[in-house]
């Protein structure tokens, strides 16, 4: 029976290029699983977008002296550009700035206020006399009252993690300059207190196959310090209004901690819009049996194992009395009362380094994403960044790993067994599929060793552990390879071309099973040697980017056409390659790296 699976993807600022960290730290790795659910026939969403509202975004603006919305469009654009490079196939990537946004966010927030969980308060924080505003928390950093942090911000530090009480700061400075006051100013915050015996239940029932690491560092949090009441307004002039009157015209907007995560809802339903298919989102959202997995940086785990669900508990059925979908009267009242769907696993990774060093933007200390494929095939780098994904601990990115990793796995093992099968089929059957008439014991074990791996592989990608899924095939691979060395059809068919034309059948059926295996990882390969031998069909479908406007303006998105929606073929399973089957002139499927390459791209660094 097909599964409903949502993919939720880390939302990116829109002040940076991403570099490799990011990219295997969530969007690599929910691709590879969102692609294993399609080839299984499941009904997958994939969706992320652009953080456009942070006050990254502002710093980056005024840094750079150019208006926030033409800062955030051209990062967005970006992000599209490098997404459909590398293969990252996105049902929709857009933007915290739409107008579908701006009216979800403001349901989550009227729902939570209908159900008693937000009130007014007033606090202290950094006031600004020379700019004469109140300063975003990222406008003014100090030293760490807890861990001793020179680096940290008012709010919150990213050395120990821990939220901070601004008038606690030690020596703060504000980022533009001049003097710093303490000023009151009031705000709404989430009553985050009543909802903790909620969320560690939620939590305690996850721990069956969440991570160790998000577990523990989740349940830890709450049990030391207990989840405390937060502030989500802020005073800000860029960002979603606030739905209360008065609160947007006093200068305040809804906080981008609260506002960015729901669009793991808003852009499924931006989604469901632009497709036509109004109420599809639910399927995901509405739907106690879907599965949301959400692919995170290790920096942001407790926002999403505790802060996001406390929000959809707290706002629950009474989020979709308010929320109606502007072409669709909402049902919210015929979906018996059930509440907002909650995330399945958090998968977050931990941090990729460089070279043995923290990756650093303003050093340039990294391995950029558009620019490596400048120089490198996609299914290079996205190989290099599954076998050394930093699923448990902190990996580094190594210019001699990666060459030696290209050079004696992806194209020694898999892509010369690939090659020289191939090639030595189609020269010796005139293009065509040998028939193999009985086969022999030994080319049955080799294909039920092979056809297992749909079971072992399938098993690790469910359980998202990606570097034992890759490593598993590459295992099955190099079965192939031996089996090669023991029945060596190259001399068999010189002197007996049936027994060889068993044994080539055998190896083609077990590089056609491992081309699936493989294609989650290795897409762009993948496809191209299913259309070597002879398919004219695709394992995946499409992306293409899509202009979309509303009242906020013209934003463009990267959207995906699902074959697996269409044709509904289910790829995740045994090869039925039949003899005699026409095939295509094959071609190498990798480039081998020159040496010369590690110190070429190490030159490259700190530049």
């Amino acid at each position: 029976m097909s599964e409903n699976i949502l993919i939720a993807i880390a939302w990116p600022y829109a002040n940076a290029e991403i570099h490799v960290g990011n990219i295997t730290g969530s969007h690599l790795p929910g691709d590879i699983v969102a692609r294993y659910h399609r080839l299984k026939g499941n009904n997958v969403l994939m969706i992320s977008g652009t953080d456009s509202h942070g006050t990254p975004v502002t710093l980056a603006a005024d840094r750079e002296g150019r208006p926030v919305e033409e800062v955030y469009k051209q990062y967005h654009d970006g992000f599209l550009e490098l997404f459909k490079g590398w293969g990252i196939t996105y049902d929709l990537f857009t933007t915290t700035h739409t107008e579908n946004h701006f009216k979800v966010s403001q349901a989550m927030f009227l729902a939570l206020k209908e159900n008693g969980f937000l009130f007014t308060q007033k606090s202290l924080q950094w006031y600004s006399p020379s700019s004469k505003r109140f300063l975003p928390d990222r406008y003014v950093e100090g030293t760490c009252y807890i861990c001793g942090f020179e680096g940290a911000r008012s709010d919150q530090c990213d050395n120990c993690g821990n939220v901070l009480e601004p008038e606690k700061l030690i020596n703060p400075r504000s980022k533009e300059g001049g003097a710093l006051e303490l000023r009151e100013t009031e705000h709404f915050y989430l009553n985050l207190s009543k909802l903790e015996p909620d969320v560690k239940k939620f939590l305690q029932k996850r721990a069956e196959h969440m991570r160790e690491p998000v577990i523990g560092e989740s349940l830890g949090k709450i049990e030391a310090e207990g989840l405390k009441p937060r502030p989500i307004t802020r005073d800000l002039d860029w960002g979603v209004p606030i739905p209360i009157e008065g609160w947007t015209e006093s200068g305040k907007r809804i906080y981008v901690w609260f506002e960015a995560v729901i669009g793991y809802l808003s852009a499924p339903i931006e989604w469901s819009l632009i497709s036509g298919q109004t109420d599809a989102w639910r399927e995901w959202w509405v739907n106690p049996e879907a599965k949301q997995f959400h692919f995170i940086g290790k920096d942001n785990i407790f926002f999403h194992t505790s802060l996001w669900p406390a929000e959809l508990m707290g706002a629950g059925v009474e989020f979709l009395k308010i929320f109606d979908p502007p072409t669709s009267p909402l049902q919210g009242g015929q979906e018996g009362g059930k509440p907002l769907t909650l995330p399945y696993d958090v998968p977050a990774n931990q941090f990729m380094n460089l070279e043995g060093q923290k990756i650093s933007g303003s050093r340039n200390w990294a391995v950029w994403g558009r620019d490596a494929l400048t120089r490198y095939d996609p299914d290079a780098l996205r190989y290099y960044l599954t076998v050394n994904m930093p699923e448990l601990k902190d990996s580094d990115w190594d210019w001699a790993d990666f060459v030696a990793r290209n050079n004696n796995e992806l194209v020694a093992t898999w892509g010369n067994l690939v090659n020289r099968v191939l090639s030595f089929a189609y020269k010796h059957w005139e293009g065509h599929v040998p028939d193999p008439g009985d086969l022999r014991p030994i080319d049955q074990n080799l294909l039920n060793t092979v056809e297992a791996g749909f079971e072992s592989v399938g098993k690790e990608l469910e359980a998202v552990r990606l570097r034992a899924a890759i490593g598993e095939a590459m295992k099955l691979a190099t079965a192939v390879n031996q089996y090669l060395d023991q029945t060596s059809p190259w001399s068999e068919v010189k002197k007996d071309k049936a027994e060889a034309a068993k044994t080539i059948y055998t190896a083609l059926r077990a590089i056609d099973s491992l081309k699936v295996i493989f294609a989650p990882f290795l897409p762009f390969t993948s496809e191209k040697l299913h259309r070597f031998l002879g398919y004219d069909t695709t394992l995946f479908g499409e992306q293409y980017i899509e202009a979309v406007e509303d009242s906020l303006g013209v934003h463009n998105v990267i959207r995906y056409r699902d074959v697996s929606r269409i044709d509904s073929p289910t790829y995740w399973k045994p090869s039925q390659l039949e003899p005699n089957k026409q095939m295509r002139q094959p071609a190498p499927l990798f480039k081998k790296l020159e040496e010369s390459v590690i110190e070429e791209e190490r030159a490259r660094l700190g530049k």
